[in-house]
């Protein structure tokens, strides 16, 4: 099944795409201004919009007989929220891991205690 992430993803394989959207990110441009310094057609970044457009990383909006386009925020935090599943189980596997060490380091602690005690030594070992 073709999800809506799965749309947004391959628009986003695509290198020249990602760069009229990093283009994007400074405001509103026109098709023109997108293509200035860019090493395809006018027509080319216009299809290149079209599917950015497709996976609602991209909105047009009409400024007298220019187009204007835009990053569409709703798309950009929809596939935050989408990577966010994955961070989130990576911070969960990270705290697992971190409190398991420290729970090694504590015991560690509290068995060189006991051992000098059984020594007679009364001082405890410095953290």
């Amino acid at each position: 099944m073709y999800t809506y992430e799965d749309r947004v993803l391959d628009a986003l394989g695509d290198p020249t795409r990602r760069a009229v959207l990093k283009s994007l990110r400074g405001g509103g441009l026109s098709v023109g201004e997108i293509a200035e310094g860019m090493e395809v057609s006018r027509p080319a970044v216009s299809q290149h919009l079209k599917i950015l457009m497709a996976a609602l990383l991209v909105t047009v909006h009409a400024e007298g007989t220019r187009r204007v386009y835009a990053v569409d925020t709703r798309g950009i935090e929809s596939v935050r929220k989408w990577l966010d599943q994955f961070w989130d189980k990576t911070l969960l596997a990270f705290k697992d891991a971190a409190e398991l060490e420290a729970a090694k380091q504590a015991s560690g602690r509290r068995n060189e205690r006991f051992e000098r005690k059984i020594k007679g030594q009364t001082r405890s070992v410095p953290k």
